[in-house]
């Protein structure tokens, strides 16, 4: 008997709603379960437990069961940092209205599954960054993958070696990464701590489902007319992503309306040590500036994605590359346009981000009306461009779709400034005019006080209670409230509902039917508005390929304006990009360490002058802190300006094409790994090594420092003459401490010696910066340890030491 009340208790507990919840939290595993229930959204069990302390709201316990929530209209403010703490969150609404007395529980049905790849809420995503979802297919030793923004629309695709999946995650940095169920180990091993992974069941990953999942979506027969129709691999990671999104919910996506195919011969080769070693994205240190934060002036949120991508992805060809340099020389001379152009740029919002939201039915009132006045500012620069009698400016003109008749539609639809919901805003959405029936309706709505005034007065001289009231609350509505003295002048046919200590309130059916009057008219007003707004929204998606096609060219605006700024500002100089196989540069500067200093004359400006046949490699020696480093970058850094189409920071800069960067610098320990200063320098030099083409360039910075002195010697000086006797020749610049490699000149005719001389002082050494011939024969090591702060007992007693090295070596 006890057993079985026992059994009869636990099953009592589980009430009719916490059975749906489990229901439909059964269907979506390892996901955060939004519950609606009335105004709140509720979350029970271990989910409420992580969220109450993600979130920092209260948890409760009824029974046995863990109970966290928060309001409806707060789900902007909390579901980012569920998101933005690598949590899958599904968002379970009530899908009827509840209504009173009825007892059976209400439908509810999950309306959007958000993981951090598929955002597209403002306030999780990062303006001027892409939010990628990622999906790799692996076959052996090769790899498919595609990367989808769903914010923006933007889906691309490759194929590639499987050793090369790290670099393009590095590139692209996705919020999740999705794959097939057999990699789980793969992926565990290498990623799981840096990406969001989630695993898709393995059928999905087959070629033909994909292949129709992608030519259903695009509306084609083939995907031939997006260049990737023999990327097969390519195309199922592709098709993956579509069905990801279908399952999460996401069926509203044709603002996805192409998808290109990633080329990397096409594009300059950057590896991510050379991304690292540069520090172009995130600097080595804290307190350090990378230069991406020098090159981005731009103002729009379109344009500080367009340029990340272009510094991810230099370009090669020099007619495309010429192009921008010759639109930069153009704002760079007329400051009228140029100012007048960033001016405008300040009104134009996050158009991509703005479509994709109508897209899928997120969009509000103001983003909308946002969008109005961004048309209103390209049809403004659209016409300024025109005016001018430039060619470059005509172009740029007729690259804008025309979108007035958009413009115009939303002008004459939606009011200024409109809320951001249409609840919220009272019926204060549309315009007076648009619809008679909607201006007849607010005019009802709008006229409650007068009316209730004159019925309040037509009352009292009916009554004869002269300080009659009307009121309202939201138990029984409008009311009549009467002081108890002149209770006996109140009509029979009220009807008393409640009595307070010095009135009694009192509703007749007069004030009943207004009331459900104005109720009727309220919703009907709210209903008027959404589907005016809604044919709206539906309209302005009929021109979606225009949008998007003038998203892309005030990206492209914004961009070449910020480079014709930081010209402007930091004495910068157009670069001439040919097909020749040199690289001349005079006076180049470092772009970041140069803005360090106060005076703008004060960074030590240096020439690099590289070529196949006589100066192939510069060997460049110079004590610590002395410029090496600094040039080795620097050069670096002006040939990658020079290729995505900005001017740099040269007096001048005469640059053949590079297809290949390629550095090595510093050294960093991958102790997780099991791998030592040395390996991980071994293992980025023969990365470097086995792909060098006759287009490369390189900087390679203490080769061999992380062995012993003669192993590293060997090592440096066979480095150096394998790269000299290679067939591709590539350009190099090699900063060492090893004073033999300058031996190397004398056999080897293309190999040139250089070196940062510094002047010594009685006891101090002054630092010159100007690279000049010839090899040094000192790096000052000792000097330098004494002016960083070191023991003097320490430098006396290295200074004996040295003595006894140079004696023992003059000896041999």
């Amino acid at each position: 008997m006890n057993k079985n009340s026992k059994s009869c208790h636990k099953k009592k507990e589980v009430t009719p709603l916490i059975k749906q919840y489990n229901n439909i939290k059964n269907k979506y595993p390892n996901t955060i379960l939004l519950f609606q229930v009335g105004d709140f959204y509720e979350i029970f069990g271990k989910d409420a437990v992580k969220c109450s302390k993600i979130l920092n709201i209260v948890l409760t316990k009824r029974s046995s069961l863990h109970l966290a929530g928060f309001p409806c209209h707060s789900l902007n403010n909390y579901l980012p940092k569920l998101i933005q703490s690598g949590l899958r969150v599904a968002i379970c609404d009530q899908l009827e209205e509840s209504k009173i007395g009825n007892k059976n529980l209400v439908k509810r049905g999950v309306t959007e599954l958000i993981t951090p790849g598929i955002a597209i809420n403002e306030n999780i995503l990062t303006p001027q960054s892409n939010n990628f979802l990622a999906s790799i297919y692996i076959e052996k030793e090769k790899l498919g993958l595609s990367f989808l923004d769903i914010s923006t629309g933007e889906f691309l695709i490759t194929e590639d070696k499987k050793n090369n999946i790290l670099q393009y995650l590095n590139l692209f940095n996705p919020s999740e990464v999705i794959f097939q169920k057999k990699d789980k180990k793969f992926f565990d091993q290498f990623f799981k701590k840096k990406y969001y992974t989630f695993i898709v069941e393995d059928w999905m990953f087959n070629y033909e489902f994909a292949y129709e999942k992608l030519i259903s979506h695009f509306q084609t027969n083939s995907l031939k007319g997006f260049g990737i129709d023999n990327l097969k691999l390519g195309i199922i990671s592709s098709g993956v992503i579509l069905s990801y999104l279908h399952n999460t919910q996401h069926l509203n996506i044709k603002h996805i309306s192409s998808i290109r195919k990633i080329k990397k011969e096409d594009h300059m080769w950057i590896d991510d040590f050379t991304f690292k070693n540069l520090e172009i994205f995130h600097s080595i240190n804290k307190e350090g500036v990378p230069l991406i934060n020098i090159l981005d002036q731009t103002i729009t949120p379109m344009g500080g994605r367009l340029l990340k991508n272009w510094v991810l992805f230099p370009l090669i060809n020099v007619f495309h590359i010429k192009k921008r340099h010759e639109i930069v020389q153009e704002l760079y001379s007329k400051n009228i346009i140029r100012n007048f152009i960033k001016k405008k740029l300040k009104n134009i919002y996050d158009i991509e981000r703005i479509i994709s939201k109508m897209v899928v039915g997120k969009i509000t009132p103001r983003e909308v009306y946002s969008l109005h006045k961004s048309l209103f500012s390209i049809m403004e620069i659209k016409k300024k461009l025109s005016s001018q009698n430039e060619k470059i400016f005509l172009s740029l003109s007729n690259s804008f779709q025309d979108c007035d008749t958009i413009y115009k539609i939303i002008a004459n639809t939606i009011q200024d400034n409109p809320p951001h919901q249409i609840e919220k805003g009272k019926g204060n959405v549309i315009m007076e005019g648009v619809s008679k029936e909607l201006d007849e309706i607010r005019i009802l709505y709008f006229s409650q006080k007068e009316y209730l005034e004159k019925l309040c007065k037509t009352q009292q001289l009916n009554t004869g209670i002269n300080n009659l009231k009307i009121g309202y609350n939201n138990i029984f509505g409008y009311f009549f409230e009467v002081r108890k003295s002149k209770n006996n002048k109140v009509p029979s046919y009220w009807i008393p509902k409640q009595t307070l200590s010095n009135s009694v309130r009192y509703i007749t059916q007069e004030l009943k039917n207004y009331e459900s009057k104005i109720l009727s008219a309220e919703l009907r007003m709210f209903s008027l508005e959404k589907e005016i707004f809604n044919k709206l929204v539906n309209k302005i998606l009929e021109n979606l390929k225009k949008l998007q096609k003038n998203a892309k060219n005030i990206a492209k605006l914004d961009v070449l304006c910020s480079f014709s700024n930081i010209a402007l500002e930091n004495n910068y100089t157009k670069p001439k990009i040919d097909h020749s196989l040199k690289i001349c540069i005079v006076n180049g500067r470092h772009p970041v360490i140069e803005k360090q200093f106060i005076s703008k004359t004060s960074y030590i400006p240096n020439d690099i002058i590289l070529n196949k046949s006589k100066q192939q490699i510069l060997i460049i020696t110079g004590p610590n802190m002395s410029g090496k480093s600094a040039v080795l970058r620097q050069t670096a850094i002006i040939i990658l300006m020079a290729h995505i189409g900005s001017f740099v920071p040269a007096q001048k800069a005469n640059i053949g094409v590079i297809e290949k960067i390629f550095s090595r610098v510093g050294a960093s320990d991958n102790i997780s790994l099991g791998e030592s200063t040395f390996m991980v320098e071994m293992n980025e030099t023969a990365n470097i090594l086995n792909n060098i083409s006759d287009r490369s360039f390189l900087i390679l910075d203490e080769i061999g420092r992380g062995t012993s002195t003669y192993d590293g010697i060997s090592i440096a000086k066979s480095i150096v003459e394998f790269l000299h006797e290679n067939n591709s020749r590539p350009l190099t610049l090699f900063a060492t401490h090893y004073h033999e490699l300058n031996e190397m000149n004398n056999s080897f005719k293309r190999i040139k010696n250089f070196h940062f001389p510094v002047k010594k002082i009685d006891e101090n050494i002054v630092f010159i910066r100007k690279l000049i011939t010839g090899g040094s024969e000192n790096s000052f090591g000792i000097h330098i340890a004494k002016i960083s702060g070191m023991p003097k007992k320490i430098i006396n007693r290295a200074k004996e030491i040295l003595k006894t090295f140079k004696i023992k070596k003059n000896h041999i």
